[in-house]
């Protein structure tokens, strides 16, 4: 997807917003993460947010994206105190645009989930750097490092 120009997409977000890529202030991050209050998700969100402010000194806006619902999202954002929005993809419909739905083993079983992914997209709209089947250590300070080179 790196080079391309990023979908335009709406969907609900914390805070009672309504986020739309087209109406979004850009540079933007978007990470993908498969759910609210599990281990990973919430050590790479805090990392995210722990970075939050340099990000914005870069002139880069974060938004965290996965199925959960809003209520989960809204308490998963007070309870890190996030300074920044979660959206929520119920129906999958940006996870397909980004081709983030993977099967996947959990358990022993296969089922089917986000797997964790981030994307730069630049002022233009253009995605222009992604990452995928994330590794959290370190990961939000070498999307930072990216970012910074913008």
């Amino acid at each position: 997807m790196s080079g391309t120009p990023c979908p335009d997409f709406t969907l609900p977000g914390t805070a009672g917003t309504t986020f739309s890529l087209s109406a979004a202030s850009k540079p933007l991050v978007i990470y993908f993460y498969p759910k609210d209050n599990t281990p990973g998700c919430t050590n790479e969100t805090m990392d995210f947010r722990d970075l939050h402010a340099q990000f914005a000194a870069a002139g880069v806006s974060i938004v965290g994206i996965s199925r959960d619902s809003i209520k989960s999202h809204e308490n998963f954002k007070a309870k890190l105190e996030l300074p920044f929005e979660l959206l929520s993809d119920a129906e999958e419909t940006v996870c397909t645009l980004f081709d983030v739905i993977k099967m996947k083993n959990m358990y022993g079983k296969q089922v089917r989930g986000i797997e964790r992914s981030t994307f730069v997209i630049d002022a233009g709209g253009v995605i222009v750097r992604e990452w995928r089947k994330v590794k959290v250590p370190g990961h939000a300070a070498e999307v930072l490092a990216f970012v910074n080179t913008l």
